[in-house]
This record gives C-alpha cells, structure tokens and sequence, in this order.
C-alpha cells in the first residue's frame, strides 16, 4: 500500500487505536494527548503539522516495534532528532518518534579514532566523550549543544568548520539502518561493499547508470539537496552508509552509527576580516581559499545587522575590524600565523583583527551559532526560514550574492545573510509577507523561491546547503534535477521505502509521485488569536501576544542537555519536551491558534507552565527573545482573572497564590510580631497547618521573619538635610527578611565616608503577584512604587537595590506593566550593588578590600543574570583578588516555585544540575591555610534554597566587602597598637 502525504491523515484511523497497538508492541514513552501533539506539531521550520501520536523510545529493540507498527497499519512514521530542522524535515502526520533518550556513546576507539554511537547522542556530549582521547567529531553545527547523530545523519549536518573536517557523510564510517521495506542492514565501509537485498539493489541502480551520476550528483560540496547518489559509484567505493546521510529518514531509520574522530588541535586561530558589505566579503572567498591552501577551519559570514542585534540586545561584543560585514578565519597548526597572513594579504579586507582570547573567539562564535535566532527577530516584522540555506559553488558566491539580493529587493523582502562562506553555502532569514488567518498570502513567498531555484540553476548550485529540502524545497528538486535524476530518486525510494511509509513527501515518493506542498501546513498563514484585555503591554510584540509567542522559532537552545546559562532549569532537571521553553512556546501557539489546544485555560497551557520557575532565563538565553516568564504571568491572569470576553472575572486561584503570591503583604503585617510569628512557627502542628493553608510543601521550612526591618534598623537619629550620596531601596525582601544585606551595604558604603540613607517611603515592585498572574494588583504595586522611586531616581542621586529579583522587576517588568513615564525613569536609573561600586571604584572615591585569601562559589539569582547580568559583580571580585567559581544555571527555588506542594522534587532536582554540587566540592576540597571560602548569593530564593537543603549559610556581595572591610581595619588597628 502506497500513501501520500496529502492521503496520510485518512487512513491513520483513531490516535487511541495508534497509541494502543504501540503499547503492545513494547514502544516506550507513547502519547497521543493533545499536550504531546501540540509541542510536537512543529520543528524549527514554518510548517505545523499535527501527528497522531508521539513516543520516545528507550531503546533500539523500540524502533523495530514502531517500524512494525507503521507498517502493519499503515501509518507514516517521521523520525525526530532534537528537532531543529528548519525545512519541515521533522514533523509527520502519523507517528513521531524522538530518538532524544537513544543516547549511548557504545565505544570510542582513541587508535582508530572512531565513536560508536546510538541515533540520540548529542553531538556535545560526544565531543565532551572525545575531548579526553584529544579527538571531536569533525562537523560542528550552530546547534551543536542539543543537535543528535542521528539527525545530523539524516540532514547530512555540516557546521561552521566543515571546510576543515567535512559533511557529517564524509565522517561515516558504517551504521545500523532499518530500512522502510523492513531489513535490517550493517553497512560498514571497512568490510566492503554493502552486503544485503536494499543494498544490492541500490548499487545495480548506481551500475545501470553511471554517466548520469558521475555527471550530475557530487558536483561540489555542498550539493546536498535529492539524494546524493555519487556515493553509490563504485570509484567511491559504493558507500551506501554515506548514501543515507541527508535522506532525511525517507529510507531508512539509524540504528547505530560509527563515525570518525579528528584530532582536535588547541591551537586553533581565528582571524576576523572585514569588508564593506556582504557580497564583497563572498567577493572575497575564491582568493582566500587560495592562499589558505586548504588548511582553513572555516570560513563563515557574519553581517553587522545581526552584530548591532547583540550590541542593542547589552550583550558584550568583541571588538570588530572596520567593516559591514566580516568573514571568521580559521586554522591550526604550526603554521597557522602564515598561512592566516597570506590569507589576510589576498583577501583585499579593509580591516582585520587576530583574535587572541579565548572568551573573545568564544563570543563571536556564539553570536554565529545564534544567527538564525537573532536573524529571525532582527526585521520590523518577522523573518522566516524557507530560503535557508541555499549554496553555490564558492568561485560563483559573490555573484550569486548579488543576484540573490536583488531579487530580494525585487520582490520587497529583507534579510540578512550570513553564513558558510568558504563552502558557499548562504543563510537567510527573509521577511515574507504571510498574514493570520490568510493561506493565500504564501503568494510572494512562491513566487520568490520559485525565483531564487531558476536563477541559482545557472550557477550549478543547490537548493539546500546543509538543511535538507524538507516541505520547503522538495516541490522544487524538478528545478534542480533532470526528470533522469528525479526518477533516480524515486527508484531508490521504492527500494528502501517501497510503502511511502517513512517521512512521505519529502524529496521524492516511489512512485514519482508529488511531494509536500511547499505553501501548505505554512504556520503564519493559519488563524490567530488576540487578547481583548492583556496585562502585559508585551513592549517587544506591540502588544500582540500572539506576536510574543510565535517568537519561538524552535531553535532549540533550552533543550541543550548542559548548559552554561540559565535556560531551561525545569528541562534540565525533567529532560520532557513540555518543560522545555520550546515546548512551553509550541502549547501557547496552538492555544493562541485556537485549534489543538482551546485557549490559554486549557489544561494542555497549565500542565505546560506547571513547571516554568519564571526564571527569566529565556529572556537572555534565547536567541529569539523569549521571556516564558512573562507569557506564564499573562497566561495566569487570563485564566484566573478574565472570561472569554477579556472582561474582569475573578475565579478561585490555588492557595499559594492568595499566599506565597502576596507574601510583601503578609510580611508587612505580621513585622510588628515578627518574633512572636517566628516562634509559632516552631510548633510542628502549627507549621504544618500553616504550611497546608499557603500551598506550602511539607518539606520546606517557612522563612524567618526579620525581627527588626531594613527600613527600621537604618534609621538615622540625626537629621540630615541635602542629597546623600547614595539612596538605599529598602524592597520587600530585603526590608522584612534579610536586613542584613542592606545594613552591611550601608556599613561598607559608610566605611567609605559616603553619606548613604534608605528611602523612607514604603514601595513593592510586586514580584510575587506577578509570577502567579495576578497583574491588576501588580500593575498598582509598580505604579505606587515607581512613583515613590522616580523622584529620587530623577535627583541624579545613585539608587540602588539590593535583591536581585526586586530591582530586575523594576528593570524589566515594570515598562511591561506600566506605561507611566517614572516605570521608564526608574527602570533606566535603578542600580545593583556591584553596580554602584563599580561605578564608584573607577571614579576614585571607593576602595575594595582585599580578598585575595577568599574562594568564592556565587550563585547569581536568576533574574539578575538574565536581566541585569553578573559581569559587573565578577569583575568587583577579580579585582578584589577573591578566587571566583560561577555557578551556572538556577538555584531550583526561584521564589514560589519550589516552596509551592508539587514542585519540590523537581525544585531539588534543579539545584543537583549545578548549584549542589559547586557546594560539595567546595566543601569537600582541602581547605588551604590562610585562606576562607564563601557561598556567595544576593537572591532571597538562592540562600533559603542552600539554607534548606544543604544547611549552607550564604551572603549577600554587600555583606562579604563589608567583612573584609571591616576585618582588614581591625588588622589595621592592631598593627598600629
């Protein structure tokens, strides 16, 4: 039985029939819940196509069975890596099976230079395995931090450094594969030829046609779009396991796979050059790979559009040579310095730099793996992937460029090309014009890459670079190839596939039947939802919602297993695609679509967000902008305080929000007891129930009260008149809490001979009535508070927070809140901490204790590092002296969150990703003579969550230089006694 793709939805049958007989058959990890289907009805392309059922397998024999399945009932199966692909390769109308949890590296060989891996390894955690044999996987794609084997297999995956060490295919050495026809084959280039029925088969087809594939297929290197048939020739040595990479799961589903390792040189040097625009630095690439003698690295593209992105974003950017557009250069070896000077002298740039550090070269590579994120957002209205990544031969690049740029300006569209210049290869998010709700309107976006395919035939070139031709490109292979060629493909279809079962319409069909249909199951084209009466003002998306969370272009960065940054500590620590921001930003599109999931209060949105700590870590991590914090927060509001008609309707929140929600509130009335409050607490049964009453888990403990307030303790008896030098916010947290923060930031700033006072006047930012959604009250609190703070703000006075998350809502949330002039005043003017002496160290007026017997273990709250950043208070430290270990990634508590009955296991499973064990190794290392060690956390939620689970006492940055400080002039004195 043959199905094509637009048939494939009517012989499926029911989900739970689906779900049911893959159960029976062994499958793990089977789905087929709305929930599921939503998150993934979508990759990182623009097409939406909703599966019957999702599974996870967890392990080999599991493929079979889903094989078994398919084919037994007919249903299309569509195999899904980490699900990046941005041409629709990863998403089917049948089942789809992640492979994210096949992740055994099964041996790695350090003499033959070989790693034998299932299908689900991540391509880092590979090269993290190889790193000890000094060896790494040659090709390294943007998304190479969550990217899979199997799929780089599959979209035969190149990389910024695939000049150097070549395609994922050039990197075979043999696999497992099972084939849509049902056999199972072992293709080991080391043992010959391929042996069994499919591969006998394949090679007859590459015998009986020799001339047409040695004439047509293999041409350059990044002729990747079809099927790479060159690979079959017998010159080529009829490497059938090459053959299968960029197939994209049409013929045959990896089992196990044994790729090459190179030898990973530490010596790597990365030049950058710059060029007046962009199709001079492609003019550029013939002459460069020429005197590069082909030992470069890479060669890649990077426009200044996407570079003032970052710099527009705060984010630090190396300094750049002169120019619009500039190419990265690099190579090893010892010979590296010449050969990048003869490169440097033939290349005609206007400018270059030699790029010496190692956290430079780490930035601006960075910025390069996040081209397609930063491109997607860098228009006044949306870009698109579509025309990603489109190569030519790279003697015809500066051409093509410049062809490629005038249709754009033809057809009214922009974009900013960047990419693998060295192998030709473009990438290009394009602003198509589609609208909600009108599937006539892919018109422009036909029409142009109908276009760009007859234009980029003249110069040899191919559709698809590195991506693979998935719904996007498919239709157009015709453009491409001969009709001798595409019947080619469609035999080898048949061969492998003979059903149409595997990833129908993609490339080919058996028959020679049509493919997807470019412009069909296109996402923007389908309806839209607005909110008639939204909290946020969503600054970012003119207010459009809708607009926000269409943000995520399934780039994939919080699915990262390992991280450096704050995103996506539920997905660390749960590893499911629904606690991912990904997988969070797929539900709330389908519930602003209004098709699989109803609506923000549909329960699918909930057990979404059920997990989201409202980190804010998306805000900065993402290279797309996401802020899943603030889309949770309206998604609350909506539910629990709007009706269908966005009118005001208050319906019955959980008891936490009435609790933890309003703790500023609690706290101010219980501070005139506050001893008394603290005692009860004590009392078992009376904690229990307390704990019971606020939505508490029984495991936490309840914070301590502070029995003397910020605001209280600072209270100068003298009257002062005229401005201090320094104003102190006495925020919520710190004022009924931890007073000790803000009296040690006045004992150090006084030390100082500054004259420093706390704000008199009362004002909450409303964090915790934000995170639960409850933004009317919330939008009063920031009013009232910005407008106690704006005054002093406006006086040219320095005002300063000390808890991080209270001053990142007045940084950040507020202007989402609050159109009033002070949120913008107070939001541009407030400061940290580290902030302020910094500011006042370099003005000469300050001095830093000497710290340079202390080792520090810092947890940086999260909203500070994805709202405010921590390089100011790291750079305090360094040149304190103080011996500094940064944790990354959440604490796991993150204010409500891991306080609240149901989240603590996930809550201690956050703090075990980093946090715990920077502070067991800290505790467990030989202690130095002379010297002290420091937990370092200025968060509320990171020191209750050490205090709680560790019983590790951590302080505030102003408490540990008000120490030093104090300690250094009590040594002082001594001495001069």
């Amino acid at each position: 039985m043959t199905i094509t793709s637009d048939s494939a939805a009517t012989a499926l049958g029911d989900s739970g029939d689906l779900v049911a007989a893959l159960r029976r058959a062994g499958v793990s990890g089977v789905d087929g819940s709305e929930l599921a289907r939503g998150m993934y009805s979508a990759d990182a392309s623009l097409y939406r196509v909703v599966p019957q059922v999702v599974a996870r397998p967890q392990h080999i024999d599991e493929l079979h069975a889903a094989h078994q399945v398919s084919r037994e009932l007919a249903v299309p199966l569509t195999m899904r890596g980490a699900g990046t692909s941005i041409a629709g390769n990863a998403v089917g109308e049948g089942i789809v099976l992640d492979t994210r949890d096949l992740k055994a590296i099964l041996d790695i060989d350090p003499e033959a230079q070989t790693a034998r891996v299932e299908p689900g390894v991540v391509h880092a955690d590979l090269q993290r395995a190889a790193a000890p044999h000094g060896l790494r996987f040659g090709p390294d794609p943007s998304t190479h931090s969550r990217c899979t084997i199997g799929g780089m297999i599959g979209n035969n995956a190149c990389g910024s450094r695939a000049l150097g060490y070549g395609r994922t295919a050039d990197n075979i050495e043999a696999v497992e594969v099972l084939f849509g026809n049902g056999e199972t084959a072992r293709l080991d280039a080391r043992s010959g030829r391929g042996s069994g029925t499919t591969a006998r088969q394949l090679l007859a087809l590459a015998e009986q046609n020799l001339g047409h594939v040695r004439t047509n297929f293999g041409l350059f290197g990044r002729q990747v779009s079809g099927y790479s048939l060159e690979h079959l020739l017998p010159e080529n040595r009829g490497r059938i396991e090459r053959f299968l990479a960029g197939t994209e799961g049409t013929l045959g589903t990896t089992l196990e796979a044994t790729v090459n390792l190179v030898r990973d040189d530490p010596s790597r040097r990365l030049m950058v050059l710059g060029f007046p625009s962009v199709a001079e630095a492609a003019d550029a690439v013939p002459d460069i790979l020429a005197a590069g003698s082909g030992k470069l690295i890479a060669c890649e593209g990077m426009d200044s559009r996407l570079v003032a992105l970052v710099r527009g974003a705060g984010r630090r950017v190396p300094t750049l040579p002169n120019g619009e557009s500039w190419l990265f250069i690099e190579t090893a070896g010892d010979d590296a310095l010449s050969i990048l000077d003869e490169v440097k002298r033939a290349s005609g740039a206007i400018g270059h730099r030699m790029i010496e550090a190692s956290e430079e070269a780490a930035a601006l590579w960075k910025i390069r793996e996040d081209g397609a994120g930063l491109a997607g957002i860098s228009l006044p209205t949306p870009a698109h992937s579509g025309w990603e990544d489109a190569a030519v031969p790279p003697e015809h690049l500066g051409r093509w460029m410049r062809e490629f740029e005038s249709l754009m300006t033809e057809f009214g569209l922009q974009g900013y090309p960047y990419g693998h210049f060295g192998d030709g290869c473009i990438h290009c998010r394009i602003d198509f014009p589609f609208k909600h709700g009108d599937p006539h309107s892919t018109g422009v976006f036909k029409e142009f890459l109908t276009a760009c395919a007859e234009r980029l035939a003249t110069y040899g070139g191919s559709l698809s670079g590195e991506h693979g031709d998935g719904r996007a490109r498919s239709e157009m292979l015709p453009m491409m190839y001969d009709e001798t060629s595409m019947a080619l493909f469609a035999q080898a279809k048949a061969i492998c596939d003979p059903d149409n079962l595997l990833n129908p319409g993609i490339i080919t069909a058996p028959d020679g039947g049509t493919t997807a249909s470019q412009t069909a199951h296109i996402k923007p084209t389908q309806p839209k939802q607005d909110l008639p009466w939204p909290g946020m003002l969503m600054t970012h998306d003119a207010g459009d919602f809708g607009a926000a969370v269409h943000r995520c272009s399934g780039v994939g960065r919080c699915v990262a297993p390992k991280t450096n940054g704050v995103m996506c500590p539920s997905y660390l620590a749960t590893r499911e695609e629904k606690d991912s921001t990904r997988g969070r930003g797929r539900i709330l599109q389908e519930a602003m679509d209004g098709t699989l999931v109803k609506g923000l209060s549909d329960p699918a949105v909930h057990e979404a967000l059920d997990l989201c700590l409202s980190c804010k870590g998306c805000a900065s991590d993402c290279p797309a902008g996401v802020d899943m914090a603030a889309y949770k927060a309206e998604a609350l509001y909506q539910t629990y305080d709007r009706d269908r008609d966005g009118q005001p309707k208050r319906r019955l929140r959980p008891r936490s929000h009435y609790i933890l929600g309003r703790l500023p509130f609690w706290a101010k009335l219980a501070s005139p007891m506050a001893p008394v409050a603290n005692a009860t607490m004590k009392l078992p049964p009376v904690a229990a129930l307390a704990k019971w009453v606020a939505g508490i888990d029984q495991r936490r403990s309840v914070p301590k009260f502070a029995a003397k307030t910020l605001r209280r303790s600072a209270k100068d008896p003298q009257s002062k008149t005229g401005d201090p030098d320094v104003w102190v916010w006495a925020d919520s947290f710190t004022n009924h809490f931890f007073p000790q923060s803000g009296l040690a930031a006045l004992e150090f700033l006084r030390g100082q001979g500054l004259d420093v006072r706390v704000i008199g006047k009362q004002g909450c930012c409303g964090l915790p009535w934000i995170t639960t959604g409850q933004l009317d009250q919330a939008k009063k609190l920031i009013n009232q508070a910005t407008s106690v703070l704006a005054p002093y703000v406006s006086s040219g006075v320095p005002v300063i927070g000390l808890e991080p998350s209270c001053l990142a809502t007045l940084r950040s949330d507020a202007v989402e809140l609050s159109a009033e002039e002070d949120a913008r005043t107070v939001a541009d003017g407030v400061l940290t901490f580290a902030e302020l002496v910094n500011r006042l160290v370099d003005e000469g007026r300050i001095d830093l204790p000497d710290l340079s017997d202390v080792d520090v273990v810092a947890q940086p709250h999260c909203h500070q590092s994805s709202i405010m950043g921590w390089d100011v208070d790291q750079a305090l430290l360094d040149m304190a002296g103080a011996s500094v270990t940064k944790v990354a990634g959440c604490c796991g508590l993150a204010g409500n969150f891991g306080v609240e009955k149901g989240h603590y296991e996930v809550s201690v499973a956050v703090s075990e990703t980093n946090l715990m064990p920077a502070v067991r190794r800290q505790q467990s290392a030989e202690s130095n003579e002379g010297r002290r060690s420091v937990v370092l956390a200025d968060g509320m939620s990171c020191r209750i969550q050490l205090d709680d689970l560790a019983d590790v006492p951590a302080i505030h940055l102003a408490e540990l230089l008000a120490q030093a400080s104090s300690e250094s002039a009590s040594h002082g004195s001594s001495r001069s006694s």
